[in-house]
């Protein structure tokens, strides 16, 4: 077999491709070490790409399978309000909500969420939902399973509270996740359930494991997403994924 030792291989002036054997060929290449920041099929379809540091920055989503993807991560650093108002569409089936280290700075603030129809605005769609909690505070002096009538709607606009009465000292947090279902659906109400645990005011504290569950009782699509307390300000980060 003849072999070809050369340094650079660079295409022609008419083309940006240079083309290793033909169709049915097998090229083998006994390097250790193939330097190339896109890969691409022989139908010109990109498999993955390097920024050319060692991070991919475009992998084909056949790699990718069916576990969550990362959209979209912000930190609310005394922040009145958090929202998403970008790539919540018909490219998954669900989008889920993942609250870490959510602190109002006002004791006993509620955290909660409100969402925009397409073409709207106000954050103020119209939900029903219900919501109950376990609480059991650290000196064992209640230990309860209880509906929370404060929490749920029938047919409002406020803020959906996701949260029960949180304390806020240095060390207090919530976090939690909320799941949305086909927000671009124009035929069905968009379905959405959330679960938060939180550190509560009552004494020494304890822990309300919030249950909340409803639906936004429109056929438009949703695309655009508010997080807030009730009062003040609040510290955290909230991730957005996308779920196949």
């Amino acid at each position: 077999m003849a072999k070809l030792r050369v340094h650079n291989i660079e295409s022609g002036p008419a083309s940006s491709d240079v083309a290793l054997g033909i169709s049915g060929d097998t090229v083998a290449v006994s390097s250790d070490s193939i330097k190339n920041n896109v890969w691409k099929d022989s139908g010109g379809n990109t498999l993955f790409q390097s920024d050319g540091a060692g991070t991919l920055s475009n992998v084909n989503s056949s790699f990718s399978g069916a576990g969550p993807k990362l959209i979209l991560s912000q930190t609310a650093d005394a922040s009145s309000s958090i929202e998403f108002t970008a790539n919540i569409d018909s490219t998954y089936d669900k989008y889920l909500f993942v609250f870490v280290n959510i602190r109002p700075d006002t004791n006993g603030a509620i955290f909660g969420f409100q969402a925009n129809a397409d073409g709207g605005s106000g954050y103020n769609e119209t939900i029903t939902s219900s919501a109950f909690h376990a609480r059991h505070t650290e000196t064992d002096s209640v230990a309860q399973l209880s509906y929370m009538a404060s929490q749920d709607q029938a047919q409002g606009t406020a803020y959906q509270g996701l949260s029960y009465d949180a304390q806020n000292n240095a060390d207090d947090c919530m976090g939690g996740c909320l799941t949305v279902f086909s927000p671009s659906s124009t035929t069905f109400v968009k379905q959405w359930y959330a679960k938060v645990n939180e550190v509560i005011r009552n004494g020494t504290g304890g822990s309300s494991n919030n249950f909340m569950a409803g639906y936004f009782n429109t056929t438009s699509a949703i695309d655009e997403f508010s997080f807030k307390t009730s009062s003040g300000t609040f510290d955290g980060i909230i991730k957005l994924y996308g779920v196949i």
